[in-house]
């Protein structure tokens, strides 16, 4: 193990330390703002010291069997041991290296799920509830808490474009890799020659700006208008002009709420839309700097890239950024995304490790 990134697991191990030791004081319990930063911060290190632990273990192990050499007696078990020890000690290098990776700082916000039928027409809307149904099941095996936004809900009864907002433990972390063009192949209902089509939706996954608000944003620079909201086919239709449209003016961001019978709450929804979506664009723009990152297929959020495929009559999902391909689409559709998502994880990792030997 290199000395700088033995000298980082002995920082941190004395910091999970210093946390213990902050955490049983009790005027930080009284402070639960900084009661929960702390918390959160001895939770991202636990992990990395236990697995420096083990590697010191795994060290003491080594160093006791090379010792056993010098008995004739004990060589050979020595032997053995010492090919154990050496295995753990390679394991453990490599999932701490995994462990130091530097965090995506937007890795444990809530996001903005955002759904928008593309080409295809009505077969992309319909396409759109499949996703958002998906994104939901895997929500909801997971814990998070899923919130409608805002829906346009086309004729058929897909989506022309929806709005969800998902809270929960590193949801941007698992979800962030979905930004990006979906391809369906399959008959549509209405197709009478059992032709197959192809359509697409665009998903984007936007980071939950902070309260204080990661983006200033001018009130001169918005207009807002408020409009009666009516349900899908006219269900309903308030008789006060509680939707909200809020326009960005100087981007040309438009972004409606009406999915809430408060005019307040639908603006407060709009506008963090809002802010959602310009902390994205300002990303993209920071990330359109950074030749290296823009090259990498995993994570550059580009979304006129396609990035999977959902065939019907094969019954199969493909991932083309990783060349992942899974026979097993009614359960991904049904929400068990948990393997595409570990594959498109690891690989990120896999991308950072390569860049760092380089450096």
């Amino acid at each position: 193990m290199k000395s700088s990134m033995r000298s980082r697991l002995e920082q941190l191990a004395h910091r999970l330390v210093e946390l213990d030791a902050l955490l049983a004081e009790p005027e930080i319990a009284s402070d639960m703002n900084r009661f929960r930063k702390l918390s959160r911060e001895r939770a991202e290190i636990e992990p990395v010291v236990e697995s420096f632990k083990a590697y010191v273990a795994a060290e003491a192990d080594l160093h006791a069997a090379q010792d056993m050499l010098s008995d004739p007696e004990m060589k050979e078990l020595g032997e053995e041991e010492i090919e154990l020890a050496g295995s753990r000690i390679e394991l453990l290098e490599d999932e701490l290296k995994v462990l130091l990776l530097p965090r995506d700082p937007d890795d444990d916000r809530n996001v903005f799920l955002e759904i928008r039928a593309g080409t295809g027409g009505d077969e992309s809307a319909l396409f759109s509830s499949d996703l958002l149904r998906m994104y939901v099941r895997y929500a909801e095996a997971r814990r998070w808490r899923v919130e409608y936004v805002s829906e346009n809900v086309s004729e058929l009864g897909g989506y022309k474009e929806v709005i969800v907002h998902i809270e929960g433990e590193g949801v941007y972390g698992r979800l962030k890799f979905e930004s990006g063009a979906h391809r369906v192949q399959r008959v549509p209902e209405t197709e009478t020659q059992g032709r197959v089509h192809t359509s697409a939706c665009t998903v984007a996954v936007l980071p939950e700006a902070e309260a204080r608000a990661d983006v200033q944003i001018n009130s001169n620079d918005l207009r807002i208008d408020t409009f009666r909201a009516s349900g899908a086919g006219g269900q309903h239709i308030n008789k006060t002009d509680s939707a909200v449209r809020i326009t960005h003016l100087p981007t040309g961001l438009v972004v409606e709420c009406q999915d809430d019978r408060s005019q307040h709450r639908n603006k407060d929804k709009a506008m963090q839309v809002l802010v959602a979506r310009l902390n994205d664009r300002q990303r993209q723009q920071e990330h359109a700097q950074e030749a290296a990152e823009r090259k990498s297929l995993i994570g550059s959020g580009d979304r006129s890239e396609r990035i999977r495929t959902y065939n019907f009559p094969q019954g199969r999902v493909t991932d083309h950024r990783i060349n992942l391909t899974l026979y097993k689409l009614a359960q991904i559709l049904d929400g068990d995304l948990a393997e595409i998502t570990d594959a498109l994880l690891a690989e990120h990792q896999a991308e950072q490790l390569a860049a760092l030997a380089l450096d």
